[in-house]
């Protein structure tokens, strides 16, 4: 392996303090299948090897400890209630480089909550005496009928969480009818989520622009060939967000992609994936890929008024006002209260026509999907949910985190008063306490030293 080590997208360390051993447990939660074929020279391709090798040793401390008697006793899934309950099992049962990479926003992590709180600053204006003993929560994005108004948004690197990876989301998710979006830096492979889908299905692909463009065009020109209904570009990550819980881990391993000589592998998972993607990416490219297939473009990761009317202007299908989770920027606005800025500007330009405009970041209950609906979304995407279900419980817990969505919008629009997506408009949600910002700093208060009152002569 000496020669190829340079080479190897994970970096040296897997390599040289695994060699000689097997190392199948390690690899495979990060490679789809084919990345040797794809990656290693054939002539380091040297045969089977007689008999067994020796694994890699496995250091048990304390919180390895619990955190395998976390797996042996967690909750049944018919104990989860709400998707916060998926969020407590996989903190708790998750190996600390998977969860710090899942669970990881940047900088101080205001704008990732942030995300989140803005939604507890809208209410709702509900409508009685209507007829809601029927509740119709089916809906179109891009052309397309789903079940849901809201999708499973891209997030990579799911066998971190499941060995079956984005495998078993692509089959929970046909199952419910409900749409995922596929990542570029997906550990199961675009054909093999293609291929676990069922008769109907439709997924989308996720675009990072690879440097070298051939790359991202044959990526596109792969996804129309294996059935993509569109390709989201995302635009949010022209580089590394500081993710200083994913530092903090060293996540060393191997990535499934090949990123270079040049990446940054001893940072964190985020920043080995980060150097595959192009810093120059700008309008021009976008309209090379709008060119380059016959599928509907959005751009993912929209960040202020004027790039989503510049974007509906440009001609692409839609946007998806996103921050990355709170991954990239911290104190970028906060998806929905920029859905609530947007929208009314649209209208006025009359740009909304054949234009969807999607939101993602900071989902965790059917009320939040649904005052984002209202303020004019065509879908909501959920992400970190989705992996925390799947961590846990698999495919099943996957289709779980769709049915308590599903329960909690139909429940939701009986008690709004609207028996159909279409009914929803602004009237039904008061946005005047949305402004106001304020996501507590946890870091900063856990290091401030308070003043102290004056003490009594005997303290």
């Amino acid at each position: 392996m000496t020669d190829f080590i340079p080479k190897h997208p994970g970096g040296r360390a897997p390599i040289t303090t695994n060699a000689g051993k097997d190392v199948t447990d390690i690899f495979t939660p990060i490679h789809p299948p084919g990345v040797i074929e794809q990656y290693l020279p054939k002539d380091k391709w040297l045969g089977d090897i007689d008999g067994e090798a020796p694994k890699p040793e496995v250091v048990l401390d304390d919180d390895e400890i619990e955190r395998l008697s976390n797996v042996d006793n967690k909750p049944s899934l018919n104990k989860i209630f709400n998707l916060h309950d998926f969020e407590y099992v996989a903190k708790s049962i998750l190996p600390k480089n998977a969860w710090a990479y899942y669970s990881s926003g940047s900088d101080d992590e205001i704008i990732m909550r942030e995300n989140h709180y803005a939604y507890q600053r809208i209410y709702f204006r509900p409508r009685i005496l209507e007829k809601v003993g029927s509740v119709d929560i089916s809906t179109e994005m891009l052309g397309i009928k789903t079940s849901v108004p809201f999708y499973i948004t891209a997030t990579a690197l799911a066998k971190l969480g499941h060995p079956d990876g984005e495998v078993a989301i692509a089959k929970a998710a046909g199952k419910e009818d409900v749409i995922q979006m596929i990542s570029t830096f997906s550990s199961c492979s675009l054909d093999e989520c293609a291929e676990a889908s069922v008769e109907g299905q439709s997924q989308w692909f996720q675009l990072y622009v690879n440097t070298e463009r051939k790359v991202a065009f044959d990526l596109v020109k792969k996804a129309e060939k294996l059935g993509m209904k569109g390709i989201f570009v995302t635009v949010d990550a022209p580089c590394l967000g500081n993710r200083e819980k994913d530092k903090k881990t060293k996540f060393t391993e191997d990535t499934s992609i090949g990123v270079g000589e040049t990446a940054e592998r001893d940072n964190g998972a985020s920043a080995a994936l980060s150097t595959f993607i192009d810093p120059n990416l700008d309008w021009d490219d976008i309209k090379e890929i709008q060119k380059s297939c016959n599928l509907p473009i959005v751009i993912k990761g929209v960040q202020r008024v004027e790039d989503v009317v510049k974007a509906a202007e440009h001609g692409v299908n839609g946007v998806v006002l996103s921050n990355h989770g709170g991954r990239q920027l911290d104190f970028a606005p906060a998806p929905v209260q920029l859905l609530a800025e947007v929208m009314p500007i649209l209208r006025q330009k009359k740009l909304d026509k054949n234009f969807d405009v999607f939101v993602d970041g900071g989902v965790r209950r059917g009320t939040d999907i649904l005052k984002a609906l209202c303020l004019g979304a065509k879908g909501v995407g959920v992400g970190r949910p989705i992996l925390y279900s799947l961590s846990g419980y698999g495919e099943e817990g996957v289709r779980k985190a769709i049915h308590i969505l599903k329960d909690e919008l139909i429940l939701d629009m009986r008690l709004l008063g609207a028996k159909n997506i279409g009914e929803l408009n602004p009237n039904f949600v008061d946005t005047r306490n949305l402004i106001g910002r304020y996501a507590p700093d946890s870091l900063y208060g856990q290091v401030y030293s308070p003043l102290e009152f004056v003490k009594f002569k005997n303290e």
